[in-house]
């Protein structure tokens, strides 16, 4: 459920976390599983099948995405999506000047390397199963289904990403410093992810725990 609190604005659940009101009604459960599916498909992978136009950067007129949003959903306000936007914890999408785009996720061909900055962390972290680890390793990490590679930010974050896709995750580091002074782009999306093109095999290594 996402409420809006007079002083800190849009949350999820049932108080604000900052300071316990419980604020105003925006949307219910089933309604925001519906419109963020509906917006990640938009602005990730088929923006052209719901008649919407990208921009190469991934950016497209906020107005003419609730547009076709109300078209669907005739419950599907302004407020609403920016209210989807403001209180994801993960922050998937980015509202700037007029324009929406996801910052990371997309299976379509956008140019998100040359909007962010340059990572600055050392080390990021990658999970696999068992039985991709050694494949990664021999020729890399490199996208199948996305754009990009989605790389973390601590090795907790690159465990509980692949949990949710197997039951004891590889954790390969990723040697960032290395790999950007070897011209391999690196950029930051937000706190969690990390996004680049591909890493080679040369900069990676398993990682045993945590420590």
């Amino acid at each position: 459920m996402i409420r809006k609190c007079k002083e800190h604005g849009y949350f999820r659940g049932e108080s604000c976390p900052d300071c316990g009101d419980e604020g105003r009604y925006v949307l219910d459960d089933d309604r925001e599983e519906r419109l963020g599916r509906f917006v990640s498909g938009a602005l990730r992978h088929f923006p052209e099948d719901v008649g919407i136009e990208m921009d190469p950067q991934g950016w497209v007129e906020v107005d003419q995405l609730c547009d076709v949003m109300k078209k669907r959903y005739k419950w599907g306000t302004m407020e609403r999506l920016v209210s989807l936007v403001e209180s994801d914890r993960k922050g998937r999408y980015e509202i700037d000047s007029g324009y929406i785009r996801a910052r990371y996720g997309h299976s379509v061909d956008v140019d998100l390397i040359s909007d962010y900055l340059e990572n600055d962390l050392p080390d990021l972290y990658y999970g696999v199963s068992q039985e991709e680890a050694d494949m990664l390793l021999d020729n890399g990490i490199f996208p199948i289904r996305q754009t990009y590679v989605h790389l973390s930010t601590s090795f907790e974050k690159a465990k509980e990403a692949a949990s949710i896709h197997t039951d004891n995750p590889v954790i390969i580091e990723i040697d960032a410093s290395a790999a950007q002074q070897d011209g391999v782009d690196i950029v930051t999306v937000n706190d969690y992810i990390v996004l680049a093109r591909g890493i080679p095999p040369e900069y990676l290594s398993v990682v045993e725990s945590g420590v």
